[in-house]
């Protein structure tokens, strides 16, 4: 066996092959003997209240009956919300729909699409469980024509909903919407299309769903133990007690300091939180391209984020290789050099990644207790972030946590099929802006209700 004499910081992995998606029996049997577990331990969830549940109940019963064909587009603002809705809809959505007195004509259950890179830092679990639960892979940045193909079958075919965080990815903030991408809406718009095209009367319904977390006294203990971890990263654990925002705006500063003088920032005098996070954006992004010696690509810096992102991986772990060892110890060598390379451009991007999200103002005193807890997840964050950390190092979870699922009226987009052949462009327009608005709705009615 070859062995490099200077050991690389990250060697070239085969591709880990992940079987068809498939509902699978066993699979099935492990989520309902462990799912609760999971949730409890790993996610820290102790309950949870659906609200408004009727627009959950009656969209799930059309659809169960093939009357519709539903896309369940739920917000990823923190990273577990697909395990938690998708136990929530296997093992309680019909429960709770029989005590509001309406019945599912089969046993409900949801299909996931889900980034291809989950299945690479997601490790063994992940790629037996994602496929045994029906759940589809597809790229982000790339051309995938089979994993499209399996999400139009699936939107088309039905009876299950398809389930799409119209985000694009993790958010990291539950009270505001950030950005959205089309993918759920055009998907529905083209469904609809065919299946008016075809004479069939079933209408497409996109059915909005906001997952928000609330935290009883353990949480205000937990969040002044995450605050002092974060003051020990960086320096701050021995300076007098201040004020809980003046402790966070003091620690948030220290760190974008940190990062202009990584990137030899000149800042110019006046320039506001906003600008000093933009500019440390705009060169972690370029730095990660020169490294990766590639030209930006799109004129939105996300897609330039999402092609970096691709890229690394293709790097990291090689499409398409199912084995290395057959290589000659010239070309393991060089491929472990261009992984390597690719894990070092993946630490400016994992940066930029959480920074374009974090502009979110530093709560005070008298903010609610869980956009006190998620700043201070977040503000860790972006020290781990500094750091070189990714995703998977991300939150120290603050336990217990209850969670409410709040559900919006479904988006009829059979109903838009003839303004969507008129104006495609106006169509999805007006449809995402009704989303957002549906979203907006629940973080709303959300901060009205306590659990």
């Amino acid at each position: 066996m070859y062995k490099p004499y200077i050991k690389p910081v990250f060697s070239a992995m085969p591709e880990a092959k992940t079987r068809e998606p498939s509902l699978s029996k066993l699979v099935f049997l492990a989520a309902w003997l462990l799912g609760r577990i999971y949730l409890f331990i790993v996610l820290g969830i102790t309950k949870i209240v659906l609200r408004d549940g009727k627009y959950f109940f009656e969209a799930y019963k059309r659809a169960l009956e093939g009357k519709s064909r539903c896309i369940l587009a739920f917000r990823h603002p923190n990273g577990g919300e697909a395990q938690l809705l998708a136990w929530f809809i296997l093992f309680k959505l019909r429960p709770l729909a029989r005590r509001a007195k309406i019945k599912f004509c089969r046993q409900p259950h949801v299909s996931f699409v889900y980034g291809y890179e989950v299945a690479y830092w997601g490790g063994g679990i992940a790629r037996w469980v994602m496929p045994g639960l029906g759940a589809m892979p597809v790229y982000h940045s790339k051309l995938d024509s089979t994993g499209m193909a399996r999400i139009f079958k699936t939107v088309a075919e039905g009876p299950y909903p398809l389930a799409i965080a119209p985000e694009g990815q993790v958010s990291y903030t539950t009270e505001s919407v950030p950005r959205l991408e089309q993918g759920a809406i055009r998907i529905g718009f083209q469904t609809a299309e065919r299946l008016d095209r075809e004479g069939k009367t079933c209408p497409v319904e996109v059915l909005p769903i906001s997952i928000h977390f609330r935290y009883g006294r353990m949480g205000r203990w937990s969040l002044s133990r995450l605050l002092r971890k974060i003051e020990a990263y960086t320096g701050f654990s021995r300076e007098k007690k201040a004020g809980f925002a003046e402790r966070l705006t003091r620690v948030r500063d220290y760190i974008i300091e940190q990062n202009e003088k990584r990137y030899s920032l000149r800042i110019e005098e006046g320039w506001d939180f906003a600008q000093r996070i933009d500019a440390i954006i705009n060169t972690a992004l370029d730095r990660a391209e020169k490294l990766l010696n590639i030209r930006p690509r799109g004129k939105e810096l996300v897609d330039r984020l999402y092609n970096v992102r691709q890229i690394c991986w293709d790097r990291m772990i090689i499409p398409g290789v199912t084995s290395l060892n057959h290589l000659p110890p010239l070309e393991r060598a060089l491929a472990d050099l261009n992984a390597g390379e690719a894990w070092h451009a993946s630490r400016h991007m994992e940066l930029v990644d959480f920074a374009w999200y974090f502009r979110v103002p530093v709560p005070d005193e008298n903010a609610p207790l869980y956009v006190k807890i998620e700043y201070a997840q977040n503000l860790w964050d972006f020290a781990n972030r500094t750091m070189g950390g990714a995703y998977s190092n991300r939150v120290l979870n603050v336990h217990p946590k209850r969670v409410l699922i709040q559900a919006a009226p479904v988006i009829n987009l059979s109903a838009r099929v003839k303004e969507y052949r008129e104006n495609k462009k106006e169509a999805v327009a007006a449809a995402m802006g009704d989303m957002e608005t549906a979203f907006l709705n629940c973080i709303a009615r959300a901060a009205e209700y306590q659990i």
